[in-house]
């Protein structure tokens, strides 16, 4: 069995070492997924000459199966191979798909009104974004439970374990986007694609060499289940052959990606009409509440992330055409301009943790409610801040970085209200049978914002002749309507939220639904 308590004998600064290898590791994971990120859109416009609409569904479908893949992932990695396993087969698999996405062939021409495109190049990098998707399907979720697993239950360390982690998250994002964005515009795309592969290649490295420090962590629940053989074959071969079975399901889904928006609505349709009909048939009346509760806030979520994730796909258009990027004198790329939302994450986490602690003690702090509606009201302000920032355009249509990062602070302080009590608030609230499904439910939530994301990001799409830049002068009243729209509707549902606030509270039933105060990590990411 593995050990979820263990003595570990090693420590560094206080905690177990394996720690600081978990956050070597993820960070280096998440230097290579937000590097790709931060050049996925552009790559799409640019080099393959895409439409807006068609990269920004590209980047949705994406988004939706890198958060779809992590419940199956992380249901096999506990039931069948374990944590350790896991995490090795998904940076491999990682690996695969980053070293293939710096296979860029040749860029894109328009000839007679037509694209002419490398296919064998497109199809490979299709099969890159598969080859990733199934990566962190296996790697995310362990990694995080190791980290659980590396304390015991009530230690004290434990919340301030998993603050350090977070941290390694937003740094490798940071690092990521800045140093990424800017090989992969300046120098050409493999190299920004080829220095996230870099990155998850030393992060392999990091967890195979940093083993020896979890003692016990992370094993198979059942090693002898897992070398039991089928067919001559032991299972946990089985799993590896099973998991490249995923990476064609998933090329296929990049391919038609009109399949994975059936797919979310039909399995999101299914699961909130089965909960609503377990609340209202199987629960007594405080259960019921609570459980309606858990999906009205749920859905308040996705209205946040969907506005949030604009930043991949119609923000960074937006970046790219209209706004001046020169911050204190210093030329950044469209794609560097991201590393604005980790910054902030890293200087202000710590003062909003600080700040609801104080008011916690003096019995003022918000209710999780109210935080999610004050992050859906930011989200909202961070696109008005963009349409005033829009009004002082020069006559060239290009508007000051200030106003760009001033809405990336507000998209930022939304985030600090809204993620760190998301998944608190689902395993308090639900009924205890079916907290397991009410758990995939708020994961399937953040699939669902994404591929609404990309949907809406598709109003934002300038329409141009194949081969033409786009005039910043006709793009910019497109994004000011646009980002108008988002804001406006951001604003009205978050004050909507925060006026229904103390119903909603009733509602649970005086069921304390944020997390302890030193419990407050960014969730989602």
């Amino acid at each position: 069995m593995a050990a979820t308590t263990p003595d570990i004998p090693s420590e560094l600064l206080g905690h177990p070492r394996g720690l600081f290898i978990c956050f070597a590791t993820e960070m280096w994971e998440r230097f290579s997924f937000y590097g790709m990120r931060a050049l996925l859109v552009l790559y799409l416009t640019e080099h393959f000459l895409f439409d807006d609409r068609y990269s920004a569904g590209v980047v949705a479908t994406y988004g939706s199966l890198v958060y779809l893949m992590p419940i199956i992932g992380g249901f096999i990695a506990d039931r069948y191979l374990g944590f350790r396993r896991a995490i090795t087969c998904g940076a491999l698999l990682l690996c695969c798909g980053h070293i293939l996405m710096a296979f860029e062939g040749e860029p894109a021409e328009a000839v007679n009104g037509y694209v002419v495109r490398d296919e064998v190049a497109l199809a490979v990098m299709h099969l890159a974004l598969a080859f990733i998707i199934v990566g962190v399907g296996f790697l995310k979720p362990s990694i995080s439970t190791i980290v659980g697993q590396l304390y015991a239950d009530e230690d004290p360390r434990r919340d301030q374990g998993f603050t350090i982690f977070y941290m390694g998250i937003n740094l490798g994002a940071l690092a990521a986007i800045l140093l990424c964005g800017w090989l992969g515009q300046a120098y050409g795309w493999k190299y920004g694609f080829g220095l996230a592969g870099i990155g998850m290649l030393a992060g392999l490295f990091t967890f195979l060499r940093g083993q020896r420090h979890f003692h016990g962590a992370g094993e198979a629940s059942s090693p002898e289940r897992l070398a039991s053989r089928v067919i001559g074959i032991s299972k946990e071969h089985w799993i590896y052959a099973a998991s490249f079975v995923a990476v064609a399901v998933a090329w296929v889904l990049m391919r038609w990606r009109d399949l994975v928006g059936g797919l979310l609505a039909l399995t999101a349709g299914a699961a909130v009409l089965g909960i609503v009909w377990y609340a209202l048939a199987r629960c007594e009346k405080v259960e019921r509440d609570r459980m309606l509760v858990v999906l009205l806030l749920t859905g308040v979520s996705v209205v946040f992330w969907t506005l949030f994730e604009q930043a991949g796909t119609s923000v960074v258009l937006f970046t790219e055409r209209n706004v001046e990027t020169s911050l204190f004198g210093i030329e950044m790329q469209a794609a560097q301009m991201g590393f604005v939302n980790p910054a902030f994450i890293i200087l202000l986490a710590p003062v909003f943790a600080m700040v609801w602690d104080v008011l916690s003690k003096r019995g003022i702090e918000p209710s999780t409610p109210m935080k999610f509606g004050l992050g859906v009201l930011q989200a909202g302000l961070g696109f008005l801040v963009l349409v005033v920032g829009a009004s002082f355009a020069d006559t060239l249509g290009q508007v000051a970085v200030a106003w760009l990062v001033l809405a990336y602070l507000l998209h930022t302080t939304g985030e600090l209200c809204l993620s760190p009590v998301g998944l608190s608030m689902v395993t308090r609230l639900s009924a205890v049978k079916v907290v397991g499904l009410m758990m995939g439910v708020w994961f399937l939530s953040g699939a669902a914002a994404q591929y609404l994301a990309g949907w809406i990001a598709g109003f934002a799409a300038v329409d141009r002749a194949p081969g033409v830049d786009v005039d910043p002068l006709v793009s910019l009243p497109i994004y000011t309507d646009t980002f108008a729209t988002l804001g406006w509707a951001g604003a009205g549902i978050g004050v909507a939220v925060m006026l229904l606030a103390p119903l909603v509270n009733r509602l649970a039933h005086d069921r304390r639904i944020d997390p302890p105060s030193a419990a407050r990590s960014l969730e989602r990411r």
